[in-house]
């Protein structure tokens, strides 16, 4: 829904990413060189949160029983064994919670992508950038899942227009800081 919108002159650039383990590092890199980008909100949906969450830190491990999706099994498995524990987000985290709030939309800080395929994503992001020593404002958005997603009414659940627009809010956020 946010492909090529402007932001106080940027252009966002959508891409979605496979969850395979053995690739995403790859596909990651790819794509900062392809799209050069000025700032990256990596999202990823949460079987579990009810709300927006953005996330604080990505950390060193990967922690999934496998499956089609990752190609096989990465539990407690060291992302990097040359980087370090963890990677802040470089986004303002409090600012973009508070302006998805003043929408109505129920957001929060968390304090942790988890430990299977969205931190995968938000550390693979934010080693390369490291690697590649650039000043990219980046961090990750955790949206629940779609109503039609939920296993049952009492699972958490957002509609996508709701998780888009909370999107937007931390788009222009970003966009107007650059």
């Amino acid at each position: 829904l946010l492909e090529g919108m402007d932001y106080n002159g940027y252009e966002v650039a959508v891409e979605e990413l496979p969850m395979r383990y053995k690739e995403i590092q790859d596909i990651i890199r790819q794509l900062v060189d392809k799209h050069k980008p000025a700032a990256v909100i990596a999202t990823g949906v949460s079987s579990k949160a009810p709300d927006i969450c953005v996330e604080r830190v990505a950390i060193n491990v990967g922690s999934a029983d496998g499956g089609p999706n990752f190609g096989y099994d990465t539990l407690d498995q060291v992302l990097n064994p040359n980087g370090p524990a963890a990677y802040w987000s470089t986004l303002p985290i409090r600012d973009i919670v508070e302006a998805i709030k003043k929408t109505g939309i129920p957001a929060r800080v968390s304090n942790s992508a988890g430990t299977q395929g969205c931190n995968l994503v938000f550390y693979h992001l934010m080693d390369y950038l490291a690697e590649k020593e650039l000043d990219t404002p980046a961090g990750f958005i955790h949206v629940p899942r779609l109503p039609e997603n939920a296993v049952s009414i009492i699972n958490p659940s957002m509609s996508l227009i709701t998780s888009a627009r909370a999107l937007e809010e931390a788009v222009s956020l970003v966009a107007s800081r650059l």
